[in-house]
């Protein structure tokens, strides 16, 4: 069920008697002019906060989830104070993560006006922008960052494919999302290494053909792999991509914990109970 404005609010499809968990949103009083436009919707994300997207471009996905519910996961016992998303797009994994960190101070990166325009009005619509920010810029830059780093927790889900190896899409932000035209995954690690406090973790999303990258990366970098774990998609598929866990190689990591893979739907095509329990732990309904 939806209802129209401009664009499409979306009214939650939740079971019976199930209560939205986690902070709720705050939103503001004028919450009318921060309704979707018209091309867009506004959509649940985590607990009873929303995200706004836009009908025909990048939306949010499994990546986004994953990487996320993965980055949660490694400060399990340790709370971040400072959260940074590298190239944050219409701003996913940082709400996700802002929802499940409810006391730290969040920021995001992005180069493509249109997903910080939107990201910006998500978290206008939640009530946290006085905790969570969003730069608009390339993270390639340093200047384009405060304070120069020291973030407890940094997180990407970088694009997957390099020019000429796919058909760049004619949707808005999509092209930017699935090709490397700001850099690749080096360029994220990179980042991600100058920007990490002592003690710092930083968790990414990659491609099934970008381990190795990955891997020579991450070295040159200075960062030193903690854990893996492969996704697949569905049970008896290939891995589609796997998240990665690392922090500073002077951090003195023995061996990075391959974890067994992460199945998100079974031989029928239902969810497996990992992946329900995973939507679970972020603040979305079975």
């Amino acid at each position: 069920m939806t209802i129209e404005t401009g664009g499409i609010v979306r009214t939650p499809r939740r079971p019976a008697g199930w209560r939205a968990p986690g902070p709720p949103p705050a939103t503001p009083r004028d919450a009318a002019a921060l309704l979707p436009r018209a091309g867009e919707d506004l959509c649940y994300l985590a607990g009873d906060w929303r995200i706004l997207q836009p009908l025909r471009g990048h939306r949010w996905s499994l990546d986004d989830l994953l990487t996320a519910w993965f980055a949660a996961e490694q400060r399990r016992g340790r709370p971040p104070r400072r959260v940074l998303d590298l190239g944050c797009g219409i701003g996913s994994v940082l709400m996700l993560l802002a929802w499940r960190f409810p006391a730290a101070q969040a920021l995001g990166v992005e180069a493509q006006a249109a997903s910080v325009d939107l990201a910006r009005r998500s978290l206008a619509w939640n009530g946290i922008a006085d905790r969570v920010t969003v730069c608009h810029g390339d993270f390639r830059d340093r200047s384009v960052t405060p304070d120069g780093g020291g973030f407890d927790l940094v997180t990407a889900t970088p694009p997957y494919l390099v020019p000429g190896e796919a058909c760049a899409s004619p949707r808005p932000q999509v092209a930017a999302c699935h090709l490397e035209q700001r850099g690749g995954i080096e360029a994220y690690l990179e980042a991600a290494a100058h920007l990490l406090g002592p003690g710092g973790t930083f968790v990414t999303c990659a491609g099934r053909t970008q381990t190795r990258r990955l891997v020579v990366a991450a070295r040159a970098s200075g960062l030193a792999l903690l854990r893996r774990r492969d996704v697949v998609p569905r049970a008896g598929k290939r891995v589609l991509f796997s998240l990665w866990a690392m922090a500073a190689a002077s951090e003195g990591i023995a061996a990075t914990v391959v974890e067994a893979p992460l199945v998100v739907r079974d031989q029928a095509g239902r969810w497996t109970a990992e992946l329900r329990s995973i939507r679970a732990a972020m603040g979305m309904p079975p």
